[in-house]
């Protein structure tokens, strides 16, 4: 019998490494923007089942304490946010990955559940130049009266798909959060940092 020799091994890797670090890039001197990035949040597609989802809403806040939103935005329950992602679907993201299976199997009896945690990445932007950034390439109106906290959009950023949210402000300002598709995260990330060169922007990766 001829042994075969295993020739290849997956190493697991983030969606940024081998584009991005931890450090300061563009403009010396303070930042006008920084972008966090976490190691390990749980994240998830979550489509509800058919008889109705004001229903499934309700059954799921009363199982996990989280509420779904039917319009497009994102809202918090501890740990766990809920972005809305089309009518009946939602972006389920933890802060890490702790007992998300768990989470997941609770949300798996009102609906399908697709675990998208390796290919996805989010981006945490903030900053008091973030506005003008984002103005380079988001097409839709930032201004807080039209997206105040709490709104969520799908969307295009510089030709690249998105689903962009707002969370509550900092004492810098605002916070933006941005999810793209793991394999769209170069192209994300080449538009972002020539954008945000000219404002200095640091780089914080989280591990969690």
């Amino acid at each position: 019998m001829v042994k075969t020799q295993n020739l290849f091994a997956w190493t697991k890797r983030h969606a940024w490494q081998g584009v991005l670090a931890d450090g300061h890039y563009g403009k010396a001197g303070k930042s006008g923007v920084t972008v966090r990035l976490r190691t390990g949040p749980g994240i998830a597609t979550f489509i509800a089942a058919t008889e109705g989802h004001a229903a499934v809403g309700t059954a799921i806040r009363e199982r996990l304490g989280l509420v779904l939103p039917l319009t497009p935005e994102a809202l918090c329950a501890g740990h766990l946010q809920a972005v809305w992602n089309g009518p009946g679907q939602w972006l389920i993201i933890a802060d890490n990955r702790e007992r998300f299976q768990e989470t997941l199997a609770d949300l798996a009896k009102f609906g399908a559940v697709s675990d998208q945690s390796d290919s996805r990445a989010v981006l945490s932007l903030s900053g008091v130049r973030v506005y003008d950034v984002l103005a380079k390439g988001v097409m839709i109106d930032l201004h807080p009266a039209n997206f105040p906290i709490g709104a969520a959009a799908l969307t295009n950023i510089a030709h690249v798909g998105a689903t962009l949210w707002r969370r509550a402000d900092d004492p810098a300002g605002p916070i933006f959060e941005v999810m793209v598709a793991r394999s769209f995260f170069g192209s994300f990330w080449s538009w972002f940092s020539a954008s945000a060169a000219e404002f200095g922007c640091t780089v914080i990766i989280e591990e969690c």
